[in-house]
């Protein structure tokens, strides 16, 4: 169900990863690489934010008129299980309600490039969500993209800490293009739309 704010409340679109170029490429950051994506179609460039322990670029997505939205992009620079720090006190200093914070971020339990949309629901062992969770409920917006089980029995915290293979990366860019287009789909009409759309 889509809970409704007014056309001018802001949202807050968080890529959730870790910062350092060691992990650019790793699954895990693929949030980072969908914001970084949004970033360049708005075309700006981000910014340290202040004491939120966070890098933004503001802008606004959607054509002219009623349904163009302002928007913040984030990228938390705490490291993954530290993101809901830095989440909250940009809530706090853009003045967007939790419904209005989408974060983007690498899913397990779905085949990779695959997408889900939801609102709310628990982290599934994910430690940015848990940490925004803890930060500030759990009632945000996720746009989850699926990066599939680790391979035999590689552990998990070596499969989302290593990059994408090289057969992924063939598609990478194809899906992480697509996952931004979720997001402003997501911002500008709405859930359900978004849903019925990107969710496969």
């Amino acid at each position: 169900m889509d809970v409704t704010t007014p056309a001018s409340t802001p949202w807050l679109v968080v890529g959730l990863g870790n910062p350092g170029p060691e992990y650019a490429m790793n699954r895990h950051n693929v949030g980072f690489m969908v914001v970084d994506l949004l970033a360049q179609r708005i075309g700006g460039k981000f910014k340290r934010a202040g004491k939120a322990q966070a890098q933004v670029l503001e802008g606004r997505i959607g054509p002219a008129g009623p349904a163009n939205r302002r928007v913040i992009l984030a990228k938390p620079m705490s490291y993954m299980n530290l993101s809901g720090g830095p989440v909250n006190a940009l809530k706090d200093f853009y003045k967007v309600p939790v419904a209005n914070i989408v974060a983007v971020h690498d899913e397990l339990d779905i085949d990779y490039g695959t997408l889900r949309l939801k609102l709310g629901g628990g982290d599934n062992g994910h430690n940015g969500l848990k940490s925004m969770t803890k930060a500030m409920g759990a009632d945000y917006h996720r746009v989850r993209f699926g990066i599939g089980r680790p391979p035999g029995r590689m552990q998990v915290a070596d499969f989302v800490l290593k990059d994408f293979s090289s057969s992924e990366r063939k598609e990478l860019d194809y899906f992480v293009d697509r996952a931004a287009d979720a997001v402003e789909s997501l911002v500008i009409e709405g859930l359900e739309r978004a849903q019925s759309t990107y969710n496969s």
